[in-house]
């Protein structure tokens, strides 16, 4: 379990609530078109089931890939459809608060000893979310609720694999492999922010020179770099893995949240010990976390790299952007419309 997950309560019988709202949920799973197994429309509205959860406003939400494998059936039984979709918003609080949402909550059901929003409990693309007290943190003043619903998986994974795992330190170099996706494309911004090296490697020529303009040395997937790196942003998987090995210096280390092209790479054991490297598995981040990645957006003027900005009442066109892939930063829905 992320340290900061809130507990949740024992059931989540005590969602039932009359009350009716539109959202985005899994209807069904479809493992080879996805899009099929989206609904749209009316579900019940979940209430806060303990004096210790909240009820947000949903002002604005954005996409992760989590939310088509859900649709895929990944993570989800038949039992708990249908489920509203989404670990992503930002909103109003019942005070009138502006917060950011924060998705994860601890669950001694899962053995991982905590559950994301959309898998336990009803999700975030919908008019409103309950989520424990402590998991709304403070919006800063001027960002917008559509560049902060951005922030609380990918953004806040990429930052957790910067500073927490990969702890980068002054001077260091970084290379994000695969860039164009959120975690990835977060993961050169923020390095870039934070003044180290960064070289991104991408197959799409196109994505190339996006990625450059966000401030890293552009490369084609394997190229040789001009030298070896501290910190290896690693989301995409046995595709990249030997390079990132190959890549690392020594006492490097390779950061590891995801393996969108295959998840059982080939380890050289003997570049490992050798180069003293460390391979670090990572998931999300806590709630503290995403407070400093929140403030560090504030301070040094960062901006989430926005793919494209849906209305609500345009969900099904958000979520086929995303299934696309061609995607280049967040898929965002405005609730507001």
């Amino acid at each position: 379990m992320p340290p900061g997950a809130t507990e949740s309560p024992a059931s989540p019988d005590a969602f039932a609530s009359v009350r009716i709202m539109r959202a985005a949920y899994a209807s069904a799973f479809d493992d080879d078109n996805p899009l099929a197994a989206l609904g749209v429309g009316e579900q019940p509205e979940p209430a806060p089931p303990s004096p210790d959860w909240v009820t947000v406003e949903v002002k604005a939400s954005s996409l992760n890939h989590h939310d088509l494998w859900s649709l895929r059936g990944v993570g989800l039984s038949a039992q708990q459809l249908p489920m509203i979709l989404g670990c992503d918003a930002a909103g109003l609080d019942p005070s009138g608060a502006e917060v950011v949402v924060y998705a994860v909550i601890a669950d001694s059901a899962d053995p991982r000893g905590y559950s994301l929003l959309s898998e336990r409990y009803p999700g975030t693309i919908a008019e409103r979310v309950a989520v424990p007290r402590a998991n709304v943190v403070p919006k800063p003043a001027g960002m917008s609720f559509a560049d902060a619903a951005c922030l609380p998986t990918a953004w806040l994974t990429a930052y957790r694999m910067l500073t927490t795992r990969g702890r980068i330190h002054e001077g260091e170099s970084v290379l994000v492999q695969g860039a164009g996706g959120g975690v990835a494309t977060a993961a050169v911004v923020l390095a870039a922010a934070l003044g180290k090296r960064v070289y991104a490697t991408s197959r799409d020529a196109a994505k190339r020179e996006r990625i450059a303009a966000l401030g890293a040395t552009a490369l084609e997937p394997g190229a040789r770099l001009p030298e070896r790196v501290d910190v290896v942003i690693e989301t995409v998987g046995a595709a990249t893995f030997d390079h990132s090995l190959k890549s690392a210096a020594f006492g490097g280390r390779i950061v590891v949240s995801g393996a969108t092209a295959g998840h059982e790479p080939k380890v050289n054991l003997r570049r490992v010990f050798a180069m003293q490297l460390e391979i670090l598995g990572t998931s999300m981040g806590t709630a503290e976390e995403l407070a400093g990645l929140l403030t560090l957006c504030q301070e040094r003027g960062i901006s989430p790299v926005v793919d494209s900005v849906f209305p609500f009442s345009e969900v099904e066109a958000a979520f086929a952007r995303l299934h696309s892939g061609d995607v280049f930063g967040k898929v965002v829905v405005d609730h507001t419309r």
